[in-house]
């Protein structure tokens, strides 16, 4: 698994509106990779939830927040409209099947999908917080904004 002080590197996914993220058009921002392991879950759907009701602090702290699961763009498009995402970007670690779970070390090989996990990049992409949640868990969004302090 990725640890704190790793490099991640580039990465592209595309999010629900089937536009590509870049990382590296977001150097000099931090970025939370928020990882639910499905849509249409109730615990994934607080957890996108909370970064969608915290977009505006996350922009005071220099901060791109996004969700990430293995699901395709039009699962990600209809479950955002669905609970009312906005805002927040939620990309498709669809293709390959969980390739970036992969590269972190968080994929769940007999699940299918990824860890629920919060990983926080800093401006030069290098790993400052990594933090796995038990599958029914929601995340404290304020655990997070204590690390981007």
């Amino acid at each position: 698994m990725v640890e704190i002080g790793d490099m991640v590197g580039d990465f592209e996914l595309k999010d629900h509106l089937n536009q590509l993220f870049k990382t590296k058009e977001h150097r000099g921002k931090k970025i939370l990779l928020s990882f639910h392991p499905l849509a249409w879950t109730p615990v994934c759907r607080d957890q996108m939830l909370s970064l969608e009701k915290n977009y505006e602090r996350f922009q005071e702290k220099n901060t791109v927040a996004v969700g990430i699961s293995i699901d395709s763009t039009f699962t990600k498009k209809a479950w955002a409209e669905a609970i009312g995402i906005k805002n927040t970007r939620l990309l498709c670690d669809f293709w390959p099947h969980g390739g970036l779970a992969l590269r972190l070390g968080i994929f769940r090989h007999a699940d299918g999908f990824s860890e629920r996990a919060n990983v926080i990049i800093d401006e030069k992409g290098q790993v400052k917080f990594i933090k796995i949640y038990p599958i029914p868990e929601l995340p404290d969004i304020e655990e997070i904004f204590e690390h981007l302090k």
